[in-house]
């Protein structure tokens, strides 16, 4: 399926990239410098810190406990 504005930001990306002959260190220097040219406020946050996981249980084979059973050990057979 072809989208006409994904097509127009593609074709205008890759002129801008071909400006710079595709090299990635002067695309972003011409970037950053349409930034402070614009006078615009950019603002950059600082990364999230990940939450630690949960300790996982044991994994183990899984038990069927009669229903009414007051513990693991009556489960067991």
């Amino acid at each position: 399926m072809n989208d006409p504005i994904v097509d127009e930001v593609r074709r205008v990306r890759d002129a801008h990239a071909a400006k710079f002959n595709y090299d990635l260190d002067a695309i972003f220097q011409d970037i950053k410098e349409q930034e402070k040219i614009s006078g615009l406020k950019f603002v950059s946050y600082p990364p999230r810190r990940a939450e630690p996981n949960q300790t996982l249980q044991p994994a183990g084979a899984a038990l069927s406990v009669p229903p009414g059973a007051k513990s693991l050990e009556a489960a067991e057979p």
